[in-house]
C-alpha cells in the first residue's frame, strides 16, 4: 500500500472537549453539527454559528479537514436557516458540507461550497454515484452494502475515472465504527409514531433501544431469547480493517458526537494507531486483539461487523446502555495550573481520590487528558488519598484550565 495515499479518519465532535480530543488523538477529519438542523440535533450539544470560527480556527492549525453536517429532512421554514449557515460555514472556511437534500446540496453548490453526500442518501450503486457525482466530491456509501460491493463501487469510480465538480476522483467513504440503526441507512419514522419526535429531523427517541415484550393475537408472548429486539449491537470494522482498507475506500467515519469525549480520544486514537499499522506492515491479530480491550473500555453495546463480512444479519443487544468495562466517577473541578512545576490544582467536589488512581480531565479547551495520579499532595505535604473538599495537587504534563471536570475511572461492575 502506498502510505502517501491513506485513507482519511474522520471522527465525531459534539462538543468542543470532543473537537479538541479529535485533534489530539490523530483525526484527519471532524464532523459536527449547527444549531436543529442535522441527525444528532436532539441527542448531541451541537455547537452555534458563532462557534464557526474557532473550530475552523483549532481545525486549520493541525491540518484538520472540517465538515459541517446538514443532512435532515429540510422543510421549507428551514431554508432560510439553511442558508444563513452555509453562508457562515463559507466565510469561516469550513471544508465541506454533508447534505441529502437537493436544496441543500443546490445552494452549497451556488455558493462554491464543497459538498459530500450523507448516507441518508442511500447511494448503493455505480450508476447513483455517476448521477450524484455532478454535485458533490464525496459521497457516503449505503450502510448496508457488503465489503464487496464496497469495493466494486471504489473499482468502478478508478475505472471509469468518475470525477465530482472540483475535478478530482469521486472519493469513497464508509461508517466504520460506532452506532448502528435498525433502520435502513437511518431513515426511521417510529420515534415519529410513538412521539412525534422525528429520527429523519435529529430528534430520534431511540424507541429501538428498549426491551420489548411481544405478544401474538392470541394473548401468546413470543419467546425473543431475552434480546433487545431492534437495538443491534455497535459496528466495528478494527479487527478486519485491512479488509476494509484494501476495498480502496477514501474515509472511514467514526460514529459517536453523541458520545462523551473520553470516547472520541479512545476511539480514534486506536483506530489511528490501527490505521498507521496497516500501512506499515505491524497489523498483527495480536495488536487487533489489545486494541478491541481499549475499545471495550468506553461506551459500546457490544460489537459486531455489521453488513460488511456478508454474515448472518441480527446481531443484537442483550441489555440495556454501554457495557464499556470502565466508567467514570466525579471528582471535582480544576482551579489552576502552575506551568514551570507542572501542577494541576483540583478542588475535590465529590467521592475520594487516591496516589495510583486512573484519572481523566475533560474541558473545552483541554479536550481530554488520561493519566495515573503519582503523587498526591495537599496543604504541601504528600497524602495517600484527598476526600470532599480538598484542594490537591498532582503532577500534570498537559495544560488544564479553571472549571475543567476531573473525573476517576473504576472498573464497571
Amino acid at each position: 500500500m502506498n502510505t502517501i495515499d491513506k485513507i482519511e479518519l474522520m471522527a465525531p465532535a459534539g462538543s468542543f472537549e470532543s473537537l479538541q480530543a479529535a485533534i489530539d488523538n490523530g483525526a484527519d477529519s471532524v464532523y459536527f453539527g449547527i444549531e436543529q438542523l442535522n441527525m444528532r440535533a436532539r441527542s448531541s450539544i451541537n455547537f452555534t454559528l458563532e462557534d464557526l470560527k474557532e473550530i475552523a480556527r483549532r481545525c486549520n492549525e493541525k491540518n484538520v479537514r472540517t465538515y459541517i453536517t446538514l443532512n435532515t429532512i429540510i422543510y421549507d421554514h428551514d431554508l432560510t436557516m439553511i442558508k444563513k449557515i452555509i453562508d457562515a460555514a463559507k466565510e469561516a472556511k469550513i471544508t465541506a458540507v454533508i447534505a441529502s437534500d437537493q436544496g441543500v446540496i443546490g445552494y452549497a453548490r451556488s455558493q462554491n461550497v464543497e459538498v459530500h453526500l450523507s448516507t441518508q442518501l442511500n447511494i448503493t450503486n455505480i450508476e447513483t454515484l455517476k448521477f450524484y457525482s455532478l454535485f458533490a466530491d464525496v459521497a457516503v456509501l449505503s450502510r448496508e452494502l457488503s465489503l464487496r460491493q464496497i469495493k466494486s463501487i471504489c473499482d468502478a469510480v478508478k475505472r471509469e475515472e468518475i470525477r465530482g465538480p472540483s475535478g478530482n476522483l469521486m472519493e469513497i467513504e464508509i461508517f466504520g465504527h460506532g452506532a448502528l440503526c435498525m433502520a435502513v441507512s437511518g431513515k426511521c419514522y417510529l420515534s415519529l409514531h410513538s412521539n412525534n419526535s422525528s429520527a429523519n429531523r435529529g430528534a430520534c427517541v431511540q424507541n429501538c433501544r428498549r426491551k420489548y415484550t411481544v405478544i401474538d393475537e392470541e394473548g401468546v408472548e413470543l419467546e425473543i431469547d431475552n434480546e433487545y429486539i431492534m437495538s443491534p449491537k455497535d459496528l466495528c470494522t478494527l479487527d478486519f480493517l485491512p479488509q476494509v482498507i484494501d476495498t480502496g475506500i477514501d474515509v472511514l467515519k467514526i460514529e459517536g458526537r453523541a458520545r462523551a469525549p473520553e470516547y472520541v480520544a479512545t476511539v480514534i486514537r486506536v483506530y489511528r494507531e490501527a490505521i498507521d499499522a496497516v500501512y506499515d506492515g505491524t497489523y498483527t491479530k495480536e495488536r487487533s486483539d489489545a486494541w478491541m480491550k481499549e475499545l471495550e473500555t468506553v461506551y459500546n453495546r457490544g460489537f459486531w461487523g455489521g453488513y460488511y463480512l456478508g454474515q448472518k444479519l441480527g446481531e443484537w443487544n442483550d441489555q440495556a446502555g454501554s457495557k464499556a468495562t470502565q466508567k467514570k466517577v466525579y471528582l471535582g473541578k480544576g482551579v489552576h495550573y502552575y506551568k514551570k512545576p507542572k501542577v494541576g490544582h483540583f478542588k475535590i467536589e465529590a467521592h475520594q481520590l487516591k496516589a495510583g488512581d486512573k484519572i481523566l480531565i475533560t474541558g473545552p479547551t483541554t479536550g481530554v487528558i488520561e493519566m495515573e495520579v503519582d503523587e498526591l499532595w495537599v496543604d504541601e505535604k504528600i497524602v495517600p488519598e484527598a476526600g470532599r473538599g480538598a484542594d490537591v495537587t498532582f503532577g500534570i504534563d498537559k495544560v488544564i484550565r479553571a472549571s475543567d471536570k476531573l473525573y476517576k475511572i473504576v472498573p464497571t461492575e
